[in-house]
């Protein structure tokens, strides 16, 4: 075999198009995207404070939907298993912190009177108590009052 046999299998080898009469090969001119693992399409959760400071809420009512404790449970609030705040008791929400606590702790809490503040001053006020049972003695007290007017 000739140098000159040699060369054209050497060429043969470096492109077989071109024996071929095929030209050059046209590759993609741009990369494949990669994929992506929910495309962005995951719904929001719904996460936040629901009920506002001075808002009125019954029992039940939602305070602070939330992932882990941004929030804690205060006075007559409890925190459910997904670390949801909600009302136990009738009242006013309120937002507050204790002076002095570590990590300076937000808290939630309900007062039953629009005019309270938190955290509440328990030597001097007492307890905050609700107990969810009907005054008997009120409704004495309007029928008198009635009476006295008429």
């Amino acid at each position: 075999m000739s140098l000159q046999g040699l060369w054209r299998c050497a060429e043969l080898l470096r492109n077989p198009f071109r024996r071929a009469g095929l030209g050059s090969v046209r590759t993609a001119t741009k990369r494949a995207g990669g994929t992506v693992s929910n495309h962005g399409g995951s719904p929001g959760k719904r996460l936040g404070v629901k009920k506002f400071s001075d808002e009125f809420v019954i029992p039940g009512n939602i305070l602070v939907r939330q992932r882990g404790t941004v929030f804690h449970p205060g006075q007559h609030v409890k925190m459910g298993r997904d670390h949801t705040l909600y009302a136990m008791v009738p009242g006013y929400v309120r937002f507050y912190k204790v002076p002095g606590s570590r990590k300076d702790r937000k808290f939630v809490g309900i007062v039953l009177n629009k005019g309270e503040r938190l955290p509440r001053d328990e030597k001097n006020l007492g307890r905050s108590r609700f107990f969810g049972l009907v005054d008997l003695n009120q409704f004495k007290r309007e029928t008198a009052a009635e009476a006295t007017a008429s």
